[in-house]
């Protein structure tokens, strides 16, 4: 298997006051248009919960054949629902995705993938300098020893994970606006504001 896909779902939204990937947008939960853009793109989607009780609450959204795996320090850190998701993969190269992005492109997914052929990892980068680790995919193998190293020492960043990486390219988002003029890959939901814009996103396409 070359191509896994790990949805990272076990976070805290204490802005929405309930599980924030279940937060309904334009009639679907928001984790589900994550997951259907995701699934055309890798042969196997790993969802990462919190619990066993949000397992049994994500598990009638999606087909039998989707894995959902409980985070080993039961969401303490995007490390370590990483290092869940790592884990169980079994793709040779994996994606990490959030759950509140709703407009993640498949494009820019499989350009990651194409690229990342024979590195550790390759990771969206703005021209400031901040990075995307939650759209990057990683050789699982390589991802999985450097995430246990530091989730071992306690660390709970990404960062932590990426830094022990050894050949990681970075991917301007200017490159990438070539295919998300944009840049609406990287809209996620924080707040119900958040929520409204989107809505109002898929509406305007819509009418389009």
């Amino acid at each position: 298997m070359e191509k896994t896909a790990i949805i990272l779902a076990g976070g805290v939204s204490k802005r929405f006051g309930q599980d924030k990937a279940l937060v309904q947008i334009a009639g679907k939960p928001l984790i589900s248009r994550v997951y259907e853009r995701a699934r055309g793109t890798v042969e196997e989607v790993i969802i990462v919960v919190s619990s066993d009780f949000q397992r049994e609450s994500y598990a009638p959204l999606f087909p039998s054949e989707t894995r959902l795996a409980v985070d080993v320090a039961g969401s303490k850190g995007p490390l370590a629902g990483a290092l869940t998701g790592l884990m169980n993969a079994r793709g040779e190269y994996s994606i990490l995705l959030p759950s509140d992005t709703p407009f993640i492109s498949v494009q820019v997914m499989r350009l990651l993938f194409e690229i990342s052929q024979g590195l550790d990892a390759v990771i969206p980068r703005w021209p400031n300098g901040y990075i995307e680790p939650l759209q990057a995919v990683y050789r699982t193998s390589s991802a999985l020893a450097s995430a246990k190293e530091a989730f071992q020492r306690g660390e709970t960043r990404l960062q932590s994970m990426i830094s022990r990486l050894k050949r990681v390219r970075y991917i301007s988002t200017l490159v990438i606006r070539q295919m998300d003029q944009d840049l609406t890959t990287f809209y996620n939901i924080n707040a119900p504001v958040d929520l409204r814009k989107a809505e109002q996103m898929i509406e305007k396409k819509m009418d389009l």
